[in-house]
């Protein structure tokens, strides 16, 4: 536990995130100033310290609800994405003030699935975070929620958190919400005690994760654990503990819950395909095709194909789904959904031989194939 915390108090570059609940009133749900400045003191003492900072905030949509006159964040996408767009300008605002005043620059980075989904706009992205750090800018990032569909949309800062961290390189990742840690069940329950180090994914397992965020918010406690592993999976050690509580956080102390990150952690790529990219469709596999993939680090060909679902075209991210229905993979496909129906079930050399040798070729090639 000691030397996963000694790895955020000494991380030079750190991705924070906080939660629309952290930065906003308890009573009318707008943005608290007195919030966002305590926040940004602590940040600042550690930027002035020399680690890099980025900060991956919500509370557009909660900073628009009073200036448009709104009681409760909006329900629907459209009011969402108008309250986003004029949240997004007070937000930033009070941002520049308060790391103003510490004589910090900040620069504003909107971010949509695409972003960080697609291989040329992730590279484009990686660039810029690069070259605004190297100019020593605080990048204030966030979904851009005035264009974002439902069909392609984080849902969550939390994930966007843990990708911006993967994407940057990040040293550490501190998430930041109501609550002050992980608990053995929901705070407040009678014998509810604090999680204080998650050394494995599987010791997760015996806690009963809940919750589906506050009235301002859209993410869970169930969120934060995701974006715990998908950091971890990285190598990137993970700190979850509530905003006031941020100033211990990134000097190591016991605080929270610490992630510790997995002892082998995943290569780029592969965390790109399990973790930012949004299945298009899925094809179904016998268990042949399941004890390849596996076991024997085998690329998945048309023989071991036994269903397809969805509507997909040659390049894009689909799940592989077991016998069972259990999804065991992610990958990049070679065809378009309206071919491998045709193909299923057949060998390569066959298919060659009949339709001509430009099938004679992977569905999924393992170099662009995620297990999960």
């Amino acid at each position: 536990m000691a030397d996963a915390r000694r790895a955020i108090s000494r991380a030079r570059r750190i991705v924070v995130k906080v939660g629309s609940s952290s930065l906003t009133s308890a009573a009318g749900g707008e943005l608290d100033i007195a919030r966002l400045t305590a926040l940004v003191n602590a940040l600042s003492g550690r930027r002035s310290e020399g680690a890099e900072i980025v900060l991956v905030s919500s509370g557009a949509i909660a900073a628009g609800i009073g200036p448009l006159g709104m009681s409760t964040r909006p329900s629907d996408l459209a009011r969402q994405q108008a309250a986003a767009s004029v949240g997004q300008g007070v937000l930033l605002s009070a941002y520049d003030r308060a790391f103003g005043r510490h004589g910090h620059t900040i620069g504003l980075v909107l971010l949509t699935v695409d972003d960080v989904t697609r291989r040329t706009s992730y590279t484009n992205a990686k660039r810029t975070f690069d070259s605004l750090l190297d100019l020593g800018v605080v990048p204030i990032v966030n979904e851009n929620d005035t264009v974002a569909t439902h069909e392609v949309r984080f849902g969550d800062n939390d994930r966007l958190a843990a990708l911006v961290a993967q994407l940057v390189g990040a040293d550490g990742l501190v998430l930041l919400t109501d609550v002050d840690a992980l608990y053995t069940a929901k705070p407040g329950t009678p014998g509810a005690e604090r999680v204080a180090v998650v050394t494995e994914p599987a010791e997760l397992e015996a806690i009963s994760i809940g919750g589906t965020g506050s009235a301002v918010g859209s993410g869970g406690m169930t969120t934060k654990v995701e974006a715990a592993t998908i950091a971890g999976a990285a190598g990137i050690p993970t700190v979850l503990t509530s905003a006031d509580q941020i100033a211990g956080a990134l000097a190591g102390e016991d605080v929270g819950t610490v992630f510790h990150p997995q002892r082998r952690s995943r290569g780029s790529r592969a965390l790109w395909l399990a973790h930012a990219t949004t299945p298009r469709g899925s094809v179904q596999i016998d268990e042949g095709a399941v004890t390849a993939l596996r076991d024997r680090g085998r690329s998945l060909l048309p023989a071991g194909i036994t269903g397809v679902t969805g509507s997909f075209v040659d390049g894009d991210p689909v799940d592989v789904v077991g016998p069972d229905g259990a999804v065991i993979a992610r990958g990049l496909v070679n065809y378009t959904s309206g071919e491998l129906p045709h193909l299923m079930g057949r060998s390569t050399k066959e298919l060659a031989a009949e339709i001509g040798p430009q099938y004679e070729r992977e569905v999924i090639h393992r170099d662009h194939l995620a297990l999960l």
